[in-house]
């Protein structure tokens, strides 16, 4: 069985520290950069920014929709940012967001995990709101092939509060229930160990609490810079099991190319303080 993605993260962490760079090549970011707003452009981008990346940082998540939009040109390119930024060393999370049911799950799990995927990333972020026992094939292949499942929690959105925080039953809200499920999951999947299910949770102080270390698994923070956390948020937010946390900054480190060395300082500055928080 392949290392597990806990077990790889953490080297990573120690070695270039816990910050995600989200590469969202948005229209507006490819003409700003005067790469053009096309297929090819999204290979400038990547062409451009995987090596910084590489010299910078451990780990990048692109968010899967970016490269949609431009057609099978787009999933080309994302294809080819994927290898190459793991030819490199980087661990890739695929922001990809998916989640249904049967044979659906069963499509989507091996479009993305495991060695035979196409599209072959080292984590991939789902949605929960079909149920997580529809999830089997999904945490199978994950936890089989050493990747892991970041399932959406708590988001940083505050349009998803009213979902989040309904009512589930025994005194639970969703979100508290999504993370207790996860907790027994990566239980009986990695005994004493960070199980390869993990959950996407927003940096912000908001009620009801959530007890994230009792989840056994890793933690999504997306949100920070252009969303409107900053460090010190995520370290509140995750003060009970700041080795685990995975902080992501997406536009706000993007705003600082297209300049090499610009994006490089960039990445490298707000790296080193979450190095210094977490």
């Amino acid at each position: 069985m392949a290392d597990s993605f806990a077990s790889r993260f953490a080297a990573v962490r120690a070695r270039r520290g816990p910050l995600v760079w989200g590469l969202d090549p948005s229209g507006a970011l490819l003409e700003d950069w005067g790469l053009g707003d096309t297929p090819d452009g999204l290979d400038r981008f990547a062409d451009l920014v995987v090596p910084v990346a590489a010299g910078s940082i451990g780990l990048v998540k692109p968010q899967s929709a970016f490269y949609e939009r431009h057609g099978w040109r787009g999933i080309r390119a994302l294809t080819r940012l994927t290898e190459t930024a793991r030819a490199q060393g980087l661990m890739v999370i695929l922001d990809v967001k998916r989640g249904d049911v049967g044979s659906t799950n069963d499509a989507y799990a091996a479009a993305y995990l495991g060695d035979d995927a196409p599209v072959q990333a080292d984590a991939i972020t789902v949605h929960p709101y079909l149920g997580l026992a529809a999830m089997g094939e999904f945490v199978g292949r994950a936890s089989e092939s050493g990747s892991c499942l970041l399932v959406v929690v708590r988001s940083s959105n505050p349009e998803g509060r009213a979902v989040q925080s309904a009512a589930a039953g025994d005194g639970m809200t969703v979100d508290q229930r999504l993370l207790a499920d996860i907790g027994a999951l990566n239980a009986r999947l990695a005994p004493g160990r960070i199980g390869p299910v993990g959950a996407v949770v927003g940096p912000a102080a908001v009620d009801p609490p959530l007890d994230l270390a009792a989840a056994h698994g890793l933690l999504l923070a997306p949100g920070v810079g252009a969303q409107g956390a900053a460090p010190a948020d995520v370290a509140a937010t995750f003060a009970a099991c700041p080795g685990r946390v995975m902080p992501s900054a997406s536009r706000s480190l993007l705003a600082a190319g297209p300049g090499i060395a610009a994006l490089r300082d960039a990445a490298a500055r707000l790296n080193e303080e979450f190095r210094a928080l977490l």
